[in-house]
């Protein structure tokens, strides 16, 4: 629903700065919000795969709604495919990683994937509030209603 809301958009609007979507000490934009859970999703399925975190996604190689929503979509196949490997010994595995600021971290796999859910909501609200200021509401957005949209009642 985000990413048909998007599509209504000018790229002006797309690009505009905003004063709270993610990135807005830099100036950050509804393009940026969307970036930033594309980029969160790849890095910790990459995480997932490979045991480390690869480079973050640069807002640059993403000028148009096109490019970004075509990364959405390559990465949603990729995290489906990944999810779709797992085992339930899988699930309760550990992950252990050193974060950004030097901690080191002891998380099971199925709450790591529990953050990325629970993350890309939060910005998905924030990109939704935009896409609102800019008549394009996405509508309504509640995990009950795409179970029903989808034929899972």
């Amino acid at each position: 629903k985000i990413l048909g809301a998007c599509e209504t958009l000018t790229q002006e609007q797309f690009l505009a700065s905003a004063e709270f979507p993610f990135g807005s000490e830099r100036g950050g934009s509804l393009r940026d919000t969307i970036l930033h859970i594309v980029d969160a999703e790849y890095g910790w399925r990459d995480f997932f795969e490979t045991n480390t975190f690869g480079e973050d996604l640069k807002a640059e190689d993403f000028q148009t709604f096109s490019s970004l929503e075509k990364k959405f979509r390559d990465e949603e196949q990729a995290m489906r495919a990944y999810l779709n490997g797992l085992t339930d010994e899988d699930i309760v595995s550990h992950r252990k990683y050193i974060n950004d600021e030097g901690i080191h971290r002891d998380r099971i796999l199925w709450h790591c994937l529990l953050h990325v859910v629970n993350h890309g909501t939060q910005h998905r609200s924030e990109a939704a509030a935009l896409l609102t200021r800019y008549n394009a509401s996405p509508g309504d957005l509640d995990f009950t209603l795409y179970l029903i949209e989808t034929g899972n009642t």
